[in-house]
């Protein structure tokens, strides 16, 4: 499986238009939160409009998966908690979201929401052991906030993570957390796109300005992962026995994609 994994687009429309452009290279398109942008000045509904017509666009070429992220909250439940509610929209269009699962060939992701409170934190807690219990070769979950006191979410001042996350990863250690949030981790010192907590792969694109943005390309048959900025190009093996130490990449490997534009 070759997946693309973006975060923290919010309402970049030239990034939207980059990855629907992209999306037909990969078997997964997975955007791991705040599609939106609330300090835009754009109204809040008109953002989500259009950013469903792009979603709907981009699950016409490959398969999308989509979470929501702090920015993405337009509603309270009955907890007076906060959620997305927008986001189960894209159902409609068969792309699977927050408290969804999705089985490919023996690969299941677990999609996570974006948590306000301890109600809805419970919920996530509890969809996450309930996918524990099916049968599976990898484990992957999409989850927007990375694992506190990891290099994917220090922000060259502090960690940003969720110190939930690692109790879950701990728990249950899925094959890889595909997240967003923190988005100066890859580009500062200290900071990183990748990290490895025991078994697991936790992934961090970061954001950039620019029509293209921050990505990540994952194939789980070559055991290879690449990041891509406007700085740096770099590669990992996703092998357990090497160092955790990505390196530079100067031309495109043999098992990227011919009609990848990064």
């Amino acid at each position: 499986m070759k997946c693309l994994l973006v975060s923290d687009l919010h309402y970049t429309l030239k990034q939207f238009d980059w990855v629907l452009q992209q999306a037909s290279a990969y078997d997964v398109v997975v955007i791991a939160g705040d599609h939106l942008d609330i300090a835009s000045a754009v109204d809040l509904q008109v953002q989500i409009t259009v950013i469903l017509s792009y979603l709907k666009r981009m699950c016409a070429k490959t398969r999308v998966v989509v979470c929501s992220g702090n920015h993405d909250l337009d509603a309270r439940d009955f907890h007076d908690e906060k959620y997305a509610r927008w986001i189960l929209m894209t159902r409609q269009f068969g792309i699977p979201t927050d408290e969804d699962s999705l089985e490919l060939e023996d690969i299941l992701f677990t999609i996570c929401p974006w948590w306000d409170g301890p109600k809805r934190c419970a919920r996530v807690g509890e969809q996450i052991e309930r996918d524990s219990r099916k049968t599976k070769a990898q484990w992957i979950w999409i989850y927007h906030a990375p694992p506190d006191a990891s290099p994917t979410s220090w922000s060259g001042r502090r960690y940003g993570g969720d110190a939930q996350l690692v109790e879950w990863i701990a728990r249950f250690a899925p094959s890889m957390v595909l997240v967003g949030h923190v988005h100066q981790s890859p580009f500062q010192q200290g900071g990183s796109w990748v990290d490895r907590i025991g078994g697991t792969w936790v992934f961090n694109p970061g954001r950039q300005l620019g029509p293209v943005p921050a990505h990540i390309i994952l194939d789980t048959q070559a055991r290879r992962a690449l990041w891509a900025s406007c700085e740096v190009v770099e590669e990992i093996a996703l092998d357990a026995m090497a160092p955790l130490r990505p390196r530079p990449v100067r031309e495109a490997p043999a098992w990227l994609d011919k009609r990848y534009c990064g």
